[in-house]
């Protein structure tokens, strides 16, 4: 498994939801790695929920996809890098509006970044 993959958090028996990822080489690596992934379509009792946001639209899907996730899961929100219509300030409005917590932010690939978010304790 990559380094990336161990960052953030996934394991082989992970229940693994990936909605709007487009990197190629992110799901080649992910995909082999999984018993079960979803893709397109979110799987209830979600470990992690991989959201691709390209526009500030995208980040309205946060609050009904809760509902996806298991209590102690996690969102990994993946926006561009350096993206004037989709700031951080933005993001982390659109987390708290959806009552999520925001924690660490890693370099996704060498075009986005990823933000963790969990449900709060």
């Amino acid at each position: 498994m990559s380094d990336l993959l161990t960052l953030l958090g996934v394991q082989p028996e992970s229940r693994v939801s990936l909605l709007g990822i487009r990197d190629a080489h992110f799901l080649r690596a992910i995909l082999p790695n999984l018993l079960n992934p979803s893709q397109h379509r979110a799987a209830f009792h979600s470990d992690l929920i991989f959201l691709g946001v390209d526009s500030p639209q995208q980040l309205k899907r946060l609050s009904p996809l809760r509902k996806y996730l298991k209590p102690h899961g996690a969102f990994w929100i993946v926006y561009p890098n350096d993206q004037p219509l989709i700031p951080l300030t933005l993001i982390l409005a659109a987390l708290d509006s959806a009552g999520l917590t925001a924690s660490d932010s890693i370099p996704f690939s060498s075009t986005h970044t990823a933000l963790h978010a969990t449900l709060p304790a």
